[in-house]
């Protein structure tokens, strides 16, 4: 016992230096992305645009996508994630933000909202909404948290830029290297291009590792898009996948099947995600890098008709951000069950206590 409780505090040791460096190497890694984007837009403009056939068409759709990559990066890093002690953000004034299509909000078009329930944060003190996750490296509370990136978190407010980045990301990645494919053969000096002078501003090494970067990142950000759209089809966040992997164990040992209360269906939780459709912003706002709300501000959410909660959860048992030593130590020393105790009535929401 006393050995495994070494190892566990010094894992958590290490866990947080980790946390530590990762929040302050976060500007570092911020400068490290533009510059690569930077150097790769430039080669892509400097190399392979002049020779694309049909400019007229061709060069209107790159500029497009390169916008589209430049500020859904500058809107994950600069628009705060939504954090609980915050009030609602308003839909802003300026060119860079949608206009909303007329029409019924969503809340009465026939998907039920409910009032989110509310929970006191152990860690900050705060009022924790349903959804919302506590930071480590933040050190506050983050609406619909997914997770921790770069400089700032990934939640409610600037995951959706945060995909959309990926995506357009992946595909200015796979243009750069099927459209560059004959541009990099020529700066490696082969086939019949040989004796032809490199006639470009950009030094032919600089274009060729630009080339293997952009097919390594179209690999492996395609791969991480790919995983957070399978999440957002189907109605969960990074967090709440892995909570919800527990869950359906916890369900079955029981015999019972656990049912995600969020999850609408594919089609109708990525328009709620992307707040597009008949009862959101129009669907140009997937092709135009704009700024727009969420559906929501947090503190409610869209369920399955008749759901207040997760079915195959039972009250008590849901998992929570804490995860300090005397906490982890007590519910090994003292196994038992979680239960949850209504709070005050005017916080709205349960305070899980152990019994």
């Amino acid at each position: 016992m006393i050995c495994s409780r070494l190892v566990f505090k010094c894992f958590k040791s290490l866990e947080r230096a980790a946390d530590r460096i990762t929040g302050a190497a976060g500007p570092f890694f911020v400068t490290f992305a533009v510059v690569l984007i930077g150097t790769g837009t430039v080669c892509f403009f400097d190399v392979i645009m002049p020779s694309l056939s049909l400019p007229l068409l061709t060069f209107p759709v790159c500029v497009l996508i390169a916008l589209n990559l430049w500020m859904h990066y500058f809107y994950v890093i600069t628009v705060s994630p939504g954090f609980a002690d915050e009030p609602p953000t308003t839909e802003g004034r300026s060119a860079f933000w949608a206009r909303r299509r007329k029409g019924v909000a969503w809340a009465e078009a026939g998907t039920t909202v409910t009032r989110a329930a509310v929970t006191k944060c152990r860690k900050c003190g705060g009022q924790k909404p349903e959804r919302t996750h506590h930071c480590r490296i933040c050190k506050r509370c983050v609406l619909k948290y997914d997770h921790h990136w770069i400089n700032q978190c990934v939640g409610l407010h600037n995951e959706r830029h945060f995909v959309l980045f990926m995506a357009y990301l992946v595909l200015a990645c796979l243009s750069f290297c099927l459209a560059g494919f004959p541009h990099v053969w020529h700066a490696l000096g082969a086939g019949a291009t040989f004796e032809t002078p490199w006639p470009h501003h950009t030094p032919q090494i600089a274009f060729i590792m630009t080339y293997i970067l952009a097919a390594v990142m179209a690999l492996a950000v395609g791969i991480m898009c790919a995983f957070h759209l399978w999440g957002v089809a189907h109605g969960e966040t990074t967090v709440e996948g892995q909570d919800h992997e527990v869950y359906r164990k916890m369900a079955k040992s029981r015999g019972e099947t656990f049912v995600n209360s969020y999850d609408l269906g594919k089609r109708r939780n990525l328009q709620l995600f992307f707040n597009v459709g008949e009862n959101g912003y129009p669907l140009h706002t997937l092709l135009l890098p704009l700024r727009l709300n969420p559906y929501t501000d947090g503190r409610s959410w869209a369920r399955r008709e008749g759901y207040e909660r997760h079915r195959g959860v039972r009250v008590g048992e849901e998992l929570t951000d804490e995860d300090e030593e005397d906490d982890a130590e007590a519910r090994e020393e003292e196994p038992g069950e979680w239960r949850g105790e209504w709070g005050e009535e005017e916080e709205g929401g349960v305070e899980w206590r152990r019994k």
